[in-house]
């Protein structure tokens, strides 16, 4: 006779406790007690991990909002206690039809452990801005150096790990990249999917920042992913929502779209993420930075602290990118001077503006301005599927009783619900105060020459306009 629901979830609850009961808590300000046994005590008790301590989550965010000074340490401990509570209740409703066994829990459980082992300093900005101006063409990964990483952490501390589990908590860090699906295995594919889910966008990462950054800003967040932690249920090796939950998962989408508008890619945020990127350009060739993506033995000593090394030194060669620091100290800020929405239509064949655009786009008589006067931000936001809407990618069910999975197009739900899914704002920022205004108008006529019309939609502020009279 098998085994009834009630027995599973008991079975799986005093495993829950049993394990709790010889394991280190740590108390959470989000989800409250986590609990580490020695085994993944031995990743964490490591200067590789600990170095998480000192990467700032949101990276710079913490100079606009000051609340925001989270570290990546607490979120990869938020993502390991919620990847081990999904598989957790997956067990307890389906462990009979699906056979998880321990192993697959602590797969999961050390791959949200050790998913941003590889991060970089200040947020994403190192491997999308600053690598790719130092390194032309630079395709580095912080998911690929996690994977380094643990390597690096399992052979420099001898730790003790079975060779096949080890090959899939690396699998199940690169599960969200282009090429994942190669290293997926048919069996128990919806493991990977809890993670980094690169099927559909929706995993226990997002679950964990976007209610700990909106948190950590002072924002109301009401997208509950508890609702669905409690519901999914694995059809045919993918893990599927109930059909009436259709707009809790589109509210996970449109959080974290109002997170990066709001937060990440907030304009003064963005004027100090230009002016660190120059500085630690500056900074490259003198100390090296960008040499210590080759080995993770150099890597890992790399944080957020490489900003107060340059500021503190005596060095005369760091001496540009010092300055620049003291204008960040001292909110001297790059400039705002103004944006435009490029339009739906101009997207897919969008070329990047450059500071030489809005230089050549000057008339006679205005006043005379240089490359190195500007800088221009260029900024996506979309629901993780850039021009594509995520939730066609997303499979539903209707009731527990049939195991009948589908998708679900927008129309059913609402008409309210967006009809096209990616902003590309282009900012443009002046480094010097007094160029303002020169900057300003020289977008405006960038904007006319290349769409006919302004297309941003705020007026540049008559105070800024106006610094350079006095």
């Amino acid at each position: 006779m098998g085994t009834s629901w009630n027995e599973e979830v008991t079975s799986c609850y005093s495993l829950c406790c049993q394990d709790r009961r010889s394991s280190k808590h740590i108390h959470d300000n989000v989800h409250g007690n986590i609990y580490l046994d020695e085994f993944f005590l031995k990743f964490v008790d490591t200067e590789q991990f600990q170095r998480l301590r000192d990467l700032k989550q949101l990276g710079l965010s913490h100079m606009v909002y000051p609340g925001a000074v989270h570290s990546r340490f607490e979120h990869s401990l938020g993502v390991y206690w919620l990847a081990g509570e999904a598989v957790h209740t997956i067990k307890a409703h389906q462990g009979s039809e699906i056979n998880i066994e321990r192993t697959d829990i602590n797969t999961i459980k050390l791959a949200g452990l050790l998913h941003d082992v590889g991060h970089g300093p200040f947020s994403h900005l190192f491997e999308r801005e600053f690598l790719p101006r130092v390194l032309n063409g630079s395709e580095w990964s912080h998911e690929n150096m996690s994977v380094r990483m643990i390597d690096y952490i399992v052979d420099e501390h001898n730790i003790e790990i079975d060779a096949a589990m080890l090959k899939n908590v690396k699998d199940m860090v690169l599960a969200s990249s282009a090429n994942a699906s190669e290293n997926t295995p048919n069996e128990k594919r919806f493991l990977y999917d809890i993670v980094a889910n690169g099927r559909n966008g929706i995993d226990v990462d997002k679950f964990d920042y976007i209610v700990r950054d909106s948190r950590a800003c002072g924002l109301g967040c009401n997208f509950q992913f508890q609702r669905l932690m409690e519901t999914m249920r694995v059809i045919d090796e993918e893990i599927c929502y109930r059909a009436k939950d259709y707009l809790t998962v589109h509210k996970l989408f449109a959080t974290r779209a109002d997170l990066h508008r709001t937060v990440y890619t907030h304009a003064k945020v963005k004027a100090i993420e230009l002016m660190v990127v120059d500085a630690l350009a500056l900074a490259n060739g003198e100390l090296s930075i960008s040499a210590s993506i080759q080995e993770p033995a150099e890597f890992w000593k790399l944080d957020d602290s490489i900003l107060k090394q340059i500021e503190t030194s005596d060095k005369q060669e760091l001496k540009k990118a010092r300055d620049l620091i003291l204008r960040i100290r001292k909110r001297d800020l790059y400039q705002f001077c103004n944006e435009f929405t490029v339009p739906k239509d101009k997207q897919e064949h969008f070329k990047s503006i450059t500071p030489q655009d809005i230089v050549c786009s000057q008339k006679n008589g205005d006043t005379p301005l240089k490359e190195e006067d500007i800088s221009v931000s260029i900024v996506k936001i979309d629901l993780t599927r850039g021009r594509n809407n995520p939730l066609e990618s997303i499979k539903f069910f209707q009731d527990y009783e049939t195991d009948f999975k589908f998708p679900i197009r927008d129309e059913h739900i609402s008409h309210l619900l967006p009809a096209f899914y990616q902003d590309m704002i282009v900012r443009v920022y002046s480094k010097k105060s007094e160029l303002v205004g020169a900057v300003s108008k020289a977008f405006e006529n960038y904007q006319l020459k290349t769409y006919g019309r302004k297309a941003q939609v705020h007026d540049t502020p008559e105070k800024k306009k106006s610094r350079n009279r006095y």
